[in-house]
């Protein structure tokens, strides 16, 4: 078997350090998994939700795509992996978080920002970020092309906002936030200062995690 050697040589220490210290834990896992929490993340290498959180296995439910993004509910078209994603960990696994982890450099904001420009963004990404052209194109509008960094960060905020919305036209996240099971947090991370900032719902703010001891 051709196994990259990075990942042989990671499997190895799992079983040989992590393993001695988990193996209760998945053998308790074997009967099934109830998190608490559910993150919906990049598929950024560089932005790990069980990394940020030093979560253990069976903490988190996660599911990360380009941008963090979720879609608006809706019945027609095939592939709907984030929406049965967030279907699942609602009315199976009954978590009563979900969070939506945006990032900074978020590659998947960038190339929004680039089709707004008709550049080539990827078969396949262009129709996936455009369900954030809306708040994209309202940007932009209300912002100066030299303001570059500023449209990428602010942006990166929105779409994390603009996810929260989408995941309330979902009828069973709807309900459990009626019902008040359900909480939904927007939180958006920083690879530069590995800072995990938290959005205020009440002034759309994200601000930066105070830790005291």
């Amino acid at each position: 078997m051709k196994i990259p050697t990075d990942l042989r040589a990671g499997y190895r220490r799992f079983r040989e350090n992590r393993l001695a210290d988990e193996e209760r834990r998945y053998r308790a896992l074997a009967e099934g998994q109830h998190p608490r929490v559910m993150v919906i993340g990049c598929a950024d290498s560089r932005v790990d939700p069980a990394t940020i959180f030093s979560a253990a296995p069976g903490e988190l439910f996660i599911i990360r795509n380009i941008a963090a993004l979720v879609p608006p509910f809706e019945e027609k078209g095939t592939y709907h992996g984030t929406s049965a994603a967030v279907e699942y960990a609602v009315t199976v696994l009954k978590v009563e978080h979900i969070v939506v982890l945006g990032h900074g450099l978020c590659g998947g904001i960038s190339a929004a920002l680039a089709d707004a420009k008709h550049q080539s963004i990827g078969h396949f990404i262009k129709p996936w970020v455009d369900m954030i052209s809306e708040v994209r194109d309202e940007l932009l509008a209300r912002t100066e092309p030299s303001q570059v960094e500023y449209r990428q960060s602010e942006l990166e905020h929105l779409a994390i906002q603009q996810s929260l919305e989408n995941l309330s036209t979902f009828p069973f996240v709807k309900e459990a936030l009626d019902n008040g099971t359900l909480n939904l947090h927007g939180a958006w991370f920083s690879i530069v200062e590995a800072e995990l900032r938290w959005l205020d719902n009440a002034s759309g703010d994200f601000a930066a995690i105070q830790l005291r001891r």
